[in-house]
């Protein structure tokens, strides 16, 4: 049985607001839910993974961890900053 690939909704559900630019690059790595969760566990909690011996992750996960690190906005980065993300802002 293979598992299916993400869809835009998976990604939505699962990162939030994204632009579409980055939602194609997670579609394309061909990745499935679990992989862009396992990316996202690393991306939240590196330290404690490491420390508790697991492995880097690799494959598509490794790759969903590059993409959702450069989509991810920097400390020095401005809220709202283009080709950056921002958190969802109320609509007024």
């Amino acid at each position: 049985m293979t598992m299916a690939g993400l869809t835009r909704d998976d990604v939505l559900r699962a990162v939030g607001h994204a632009d579409d630019v980055t939602i194609a690059k997670i579609i394309a790595s061909g990745a499935t839910v679990t992989e862009l969760a396992e990316a996202q566990a690393w991306l939240a909690n590196d330290e404690p993974l490491m420390n508790a011996g697991k492995p880097l992750a690799t494959g598509r996960a490794r790759e969903l961890v590059d993409i959702l690190s450069e989509f991810e906005p920097s400390e020095d980065d401005e809220p709202g900053e283009p080709g950056r993300a921002a958190l969802p802002q109320e609509q007024e």
